[in-house]
This record gives C-alpha cells, structure tokens and sequence, in this order.
C-alpha cells in the first residue's frame, strides 16, 4: 500500500519545507523505504525558466530537461529519490493542463471547476510518481493563508479522506523569540494550524523552526493548542549546517514517529553514520579556504545554491571548510579586482543571462588568468572566459557573445542553429543531460577518470565553431566535446594550474557523498593555491 506524506508551512515564507521534506526522505530510506519528493508551486507561471533570479532564486535542471523550483536540489542531494519533471507542478501547469483538455473536450460539455477538476489533476499527479515506491512526500509550497495555494490543500484534504489510513500530514512553522521579553511565543503557530483545520487539515506532526530549544513547557502548550501529541511537537532547531537536520529530526524520534502514524515497520536499523561523518568534517576541517563566487545574481543567496552547495561538497572531498566570498560583477566592473581578491584562493563564476554585468565577468577572468588563480567558470562563465581569451589573448578586441552585441565581427559566442527561429521564451533552452566525450591528459580527463560523461545544460548560446584553431593555437584545450553535434562542451587553459570552464552545470549533480569531480579538483588545487 502507497504511503502519502504531505508537508505545508506557516506562519511566514522561507521556513526550509524543502530541507524538512529531503530530511525526512532521508530518515525514511534509511529505514529501507523507497521514496520520490514532490513539490508543488502555487504561482502561475509553467515553470521558473523565466522568472528573475532575485525573486525566484536559482532553476535547478532535471536529467530529462525539466526546469524546475531550487527545492528539487535538495531533493536529489538529500536522498536517492530519482527526480524529473514529475517532481514539481505549479498552479499554471495544473490549470493549463485542465483547460486544454476542456478545449479538446475531454470534460463532455461539463462546467469545470477548480472542485473537483483541478483537485483532481493535483491528486493525478501526486499518485503518477508513486508508481514505484513505498512513500510519496508531496511539499506544498507557500505558507498556509496564501489564497493561491489553497487548491493543493484542498486536494490534500480530500486525499485524507480516501486514503486516511495512508496519510500524514506534517506542518513546518515558526516559534519566535522575542529578545526583548527573553520568551518563545507560540501563538503564530496556533494561529497558523488554526488556518490549517479550518481548511479540514488536522495535522499529526509540528516541525517547529526556532532558534532556542522547547521546553517540556512550550511543548505542551504546543500539543494543547494545536490539538497534537506532545511527542509529535518536533524542534527544528537552527543549525549552520543543513546536512545536520536528519541528526536533529532522528534524536527526536521522528522516523519512528512518522512510520508509526503510517502504520510501517522499519525494514531495517537507520544508520546515519555517513550524515554523523559528514557533519563531523564540516565542524571540524583541517584548512579553512576562500572562494570568490563572481556572479551578477550574488545579492540573493538562492540565485546560486547550488554552486554554494557543491562548494561544500568539494570542501568535504578534500577536508577543508570553503567559506565563500560573493562577487558583484558589476561592482567590478565600476572598481577592479583589487579591492575584492586580497583572500581569495580561487574564482567560480556561476551562469546568467543578460549583459548586466558581463564586463566585469571579463575583468574577473582577466585576472584569473593573468595570475595563474584556479578558475572554474559554469555556462555564462564559459562563455565570458571565451570572449576574455579572445579579446585579450587571439587580439580580437570586439569579440562578444551574440547576446551581448549581436553586431559584432567576432561573435566567439552565438545561437545554437535550432535557436534562430525560436519564439517563446519557456523551456525552448538546450535543457537537460547531454553527453560529453572528454580528451586524455587534461584536467578534465583526470578529474572524472572516464572518457565519457552526462551532465545537465539550461543555455541558448554556444561557442563558435569558427575560432577553435586560432583559440588552439593561442593555447585554450577543448577538453570536452558532444560528439553529436561537435559542440564544445569544456575549455582548458595551458600552462595554468587550473584554468576549466563547462558549458554544462556541474553543479547539478554534486551531493555530499559524491562530490562532483569537477569541484573536487578545483578546490583542491585553490588549496594547493593558498599554501603557496
């Protein structure tokens, strides 16, 4: 029998529902339980591919080409859960997908509803990834309250209904503490499950996100009010650590918690042994080394998680704790390099689109090069590290991407031939896994130690074709290459001790007990860098 588990937050936004529902996922593996994570978005775009950075954060990208909400990352990192395009729906893909049926006729000449036609295709939707596995964790996005996400609630509570034995119900929400009277208070969160029952959710489970620990006190109030098990009152205690949280919800119980409202039986002893390891390396590293994030989106902390986490995992790879030092690409622009590049032992420069910020991308590059500093440029930071060698290195001192100035002579960076007559906006990228064939004897090749890699794309340009003999020349090594189609997939710089730009997203698949190689050796050569 199928288990369903849904997770809703209150109170205010940005709770972490996404890290509480991969840590659950977790604890349920390591009981022996097959799981998949869903997440749905209550905003009425198709999907986040066009929406801005500073509002939405960063898309994370799916093996099959979904563009998807950031909370997918953690998913995959957290777990073993296989991801795609199934594992995330927002309210434009449920309504667009009803009403194109009902233009096509397939509700009969009936009056469609948001209940039950929309319920339903929630519902659909939920039960189409629970083909294969023994529990579904469905995270319900936005905080309880928000009109736009009461469609998902309300096919929550319908699904309680038909399936009340083989669902849970669990609410993340705030306790605050108010300095000045010294007191956690607990009425947002009675007044936040409040919402919740009126709606017809009881929930069983209260994570509740604070940063003092509960009292037996606070607890009970808690269990009183909300009309829950005091046992069932779970701190979600602040920690600077992510990967720690599965610690904090298993010495609480919660595993058992939840298998014991489900009415399962661990399949096997949960050993996290792997996560205890992990946290130890973390608290305790034997270097602590500084990274320069240069990105045009480093004002919200979300527009490159991703990066941020794969940074960690590379740390981890090589014993070290990586403290990140954002780079504002247009403030380098305005100022240079050297006010900013005093403790820096290496530079990533993550994706983007647009020409804000561009030149001083280049200036960051420049002196990457110039000083021999590991660099790893991703998408965007390909592309500028190609026109920065062109312009600076080949002579050509107009080269640009197409995106930047279309009129150029010297376009190092254009369309993709199957972009030229795009028209929409939404999913039409180069998206998805793609294979790349990598050349022996470069940092690449003996990075990954195989010949052949698969790694996830989100970009519309590509380099030009045109310049790969004066660029060999000039000293670039195209290390790695899609075969099908002859596309560069990732430069090399000679005599630099690591000088690697991909076309691809590394960072995608980097988890923490498989860092990606590509990070791993980065970070491993900025160590070689600071002990210089």
């Amino acid at each position: 029998m199928k288990k369903f588990i849904f997770v809703t937050g209150g109170v205010v936004s940005s709770l972490g529902k996404g890290i509480a529902s991969s840590s659950i996922g977790t604890l349920l593996e390591s009981h022996g339980y097959r799981i998949t994570i869903l997440k749905f978005d209550p905003y009425l775009n198709v999907d986040p591919g066009t929406m801005n950075p500073f509002q939405h954060g960063e898309v994370f990208v799916t093996d099959d080409g979904a563009e998807t909400d950031l909370d997918l990352g953690h998913y995959e990192r957290f777990t073993n859960a296989h991801i795609t395009r199934k594992n995330n729906a927002t309210s434009g893909q449920i309504y667009n997908a009803v009403l194109t049926r009902e233009r096509e006729g397939g509700y009969l000449g009936k009056t469609v509803q948001v209940v039950p036609h929309i319920t339903d295709e929630i519902k659909n939707r939920i039960l189409a990834v629970s083909r294969n596995v023994d529990i579904v964790i469905t995270e319900i996005g936005g905080t309880v309250g928000d009109i736009e996400s009461l469609p998902f609630l309300e096919a929550a509570r319908q699904m309680q209904i038909q399936k009340e034995k083989d669902t849970l119900h669990i609410h993340l929400t705030l306790i605050p503490y108010i300095k000045a009277a010294d007191e956690l208070k607990t009425k947002p969160t009675q007044h936040s499950v409040g919402r919740l029952r009126e709606i017809g959710i009881q929930p069983e489970i209260l994570l509740c996100r604070t940063e003092k620990p509960l009292s037996d006190e606070i607890k009970e109030k808690i269990a009183l009010f909300c009309n829950v098990k005091k046992g069932a009152v779970i701190e979600a205690l602040d920690t600077d650590i992510i990967y720690e949280i599965p610690l904090i919800f298993s010495r609480q119980n919660l595993d058992n918690i939840i298998l014991g409202y489900l009415g399962l039986k661990a399949r096997r002893n949960n050993d996290l042994k792997k996560w205890k390891d992990i946290v130890y390396t973390l608290r305790n590293p034997k270097k602590d080394i500084v990274i320069g994030v240069a990105g045009k989106y480093v004002k919200l902390h979300d527009s490159y998680k991703s990066i941020y986490e794969a940074l960690v995992h590379g740390g981890i790879a090589n014993n070290v704790r990586v403290i990140y030092k954002k780079i504002d690409t247009e403030f380098v622009e305005r100022e240079g390099m050297d006010k900013i590049a005093g403790d820096i032992s290496g530079i990533i420069m993550p994706g983007g689109f647009g020409t804000r910020g561009i030149e001083g991308m280049i200036k960051v590059i420049k002196y990457a090069r110039e000083r021999k500093m590991p660099f790893l440029g991703i998408c965007l930071g390909m592309q500028c590290a190609c026109v920065e060698f062109a312009r600076n290195v080949c002579g050509l001192k107009d080269a640009a991407s197409t995106e930047c100035n279309a009129g150029t002579s010297n376009p190092v960076i254009c369309f993709l031939p199957r972009q030229r007559d795009v028209t929409l906006m939404g999913g039409t990228m180069r998206l998805g896994a793609y294979s790349c064939s990598l050349k022996k004897g470069t940092i690449a090749y003996s990075s990954y130690k195989k010949s052949v890699v698969c790694e996830r794309h989100r970009h519309r340009y590509e380099f030009n074709n045109r310049y790969r003999n004066l660029f060999e020349k000039k000293g670039i090594v195209f290390s790695g290459i899609y075969k099908n189609e002859d596309l560069v997939e990732i430069i090399e710089l000679k005599n630099h001790p690591f000088f690697v730009a991909t076309q691809f997203h590394p960072e995608f698949r980097s988890k923490p007990f498989s860092p990606h190689p590509l990070f791993s050796a980065f970070i491993r050569s900025s160590l070689k860098h600071s002990l210089r």
